[in-house]
């Protein structure tokens, strides 16, 4: 529970108009039995609770918000403001409010302003969820009681922050590949709000998915197994089952790991295709365009129908993919991989077998210099179906 409650203050400031945080003196938990009871607030938050108006008119300065407590029930507060004593205090919590107690003396407070009327508020009471939070925005205790500067949360915290909340949220010991490549997609788009990349550059943007997923992949990983290796196993036995459970789904995720993100590209482009159409018996191209349909419709043209092959190491297994379609047998066959450089003489050979290459377009630098020409990028070969297709 409480590790759902940390991710939500984390998610809440994230997303709110302005955030705070300090730990409860034991004036604020009740423990010192003041008769001021509530939680006082640093004079640099005022401009979260109160307009300059408001302040510059008054010297007692009252007014009732909401506040939803970690998530879960709400109370009508009071944000208080005493110009003689230039403090900002909270109070109103209503009956049998238990989050301010002795036990909770040293406990992080956040409030999250999401409009004028509305915040949030989270009590982090155990030092992982402190520590948790703390590390989320770059801060030390020292750099408390006082506004979250939220530009200085860099892209990894935010990457984190995501990777965190989607571990948090698995039902099962982990998810599968397609899942983890979806997961991997939204990451970036919360994060680096790239989404416009699926059409202006989608070189980039796949690149960017196989490295995220992989982050993730290694995340969950450790998430579920890291402390099961650190205390160590019981016998070789032990040991070998792990480690082939681990590198077996290593081996499945990374193979199926490129056709997932080809196929959210193509579906980004609005491009029709078949996923593991069947052509002829059993063969089954990873992309057919248009559909399977208008493959097997022999009066749909030859020139509108076009495969691609998704492989991520093609070295050897290039010539595998020669026969996938019998009607295509004499048009250009397209591979697209993520392999950096392969021979001379294996570009030539597939020149003579009429495959093309489709390659991000970092990784083409990697080929022979003087071969380079007759390879595809992703981009190229997405706006090539555009025009098969009358997009």
């Amino acid at each position: 529970m409480t590790d759902n409650v940390v991710l939500k203050a984390i998610d809440s400031a994230l997303q709110g108009e302005a955030s705070y945080c300090k730990f409860l003196s034991a004036n604020d938990s009740g423990e010192t039995k003041g008769h001021q009871f509530g939680i006082l607030v640093s004079k640099t938050a005022k401009a979260m609770m109160f307009t300059d108006a408001e302040l510059n008119n008054n010297h007692i300065l009252k007014r009732m918000v909401k506040i939803t407590w970690q998530d879960d029930f709400c109370t009508d507060s009071c944000f208080t403001w005493y110009e003689s004593k230039n403090e900002l205090r909270i109070t109103r919590f209503g009956r049998g409010f238990d989050l301010l107690c002795p036990e909770y003396t040293g406990a992080l407070f956040v409030l999250v302003r999401n409009t004028y009327e509305d915040y949030d508020a989270f009590i982090l009471n155990s030092d992982d969820d402190i520590e948790r939070f703390l590390d989320t925005f770059g801060l030390t205790p020292a750099e408390t009681n006082r506004p979250i500067e939220l530009n200085d949360v860099s892209h990894e915290v935010k990457e984190k922050k995501e990777i965190d909340k989607f571990i948090t949220s698995l039902a099962a010991e982990f998810p599968t590949s397609q899942e983890m490549s979806k997961a991997a997609q939204v990451i970036q788009y919360n994060v680096y709000l790239n989404k416009s990349l699926v059409r202006t550059n989608p070189d980039k943007l796949l690149l960017d998915w196989i490295e995220e997923e992989y982050r993730l992949f290694r995340a969950i990983e450790h998430e579920r197994y890291g402390e099961l290796v650190s205390k160590g196993f019981h016998s070789v036995d032990d040991f070998i089952v792990l480690a082939n459970k681990v590198l077996n789904r290593r081996k499945s995720r990374a193979g199926k790991s490129l056709e997932h993100h080809l196929s959210a590209i193509f579906k980004g482009n609005e491009l029709q295709y078949s996923a593991q159409a069947k052509t002829e018996g059993n063969k089954k191209p990873d992309f057919l365009f248009p559909s399977e349909e208008a493959y097997h419709d022999l009066e749909f043209s030859v020139e509108k129908l076009c495969t691609l092959a998704a492989k991520t190491t093609c070295k050897d297994r290039w010539r595998q993919i020669l026969n996938e379609a019998d009607r295509l047998r004499d048009r250009n066959k397209y591979l697209c991989t993520l392999q950096q450089g392969i021979s001379a003489a294996q570009m030539d050979e597939m020149q003579a077998e009429k495959v093309i290459l489709v390659v991000p377009k970092p990784y083409i630098s990697a080929y022979p210099k003087d071969r380079q020409e007759r390879i595809w990028t992703i981009g190229k070969f997405v706006q090539h179906i555009r025009e098969m297709e009358g997009i």
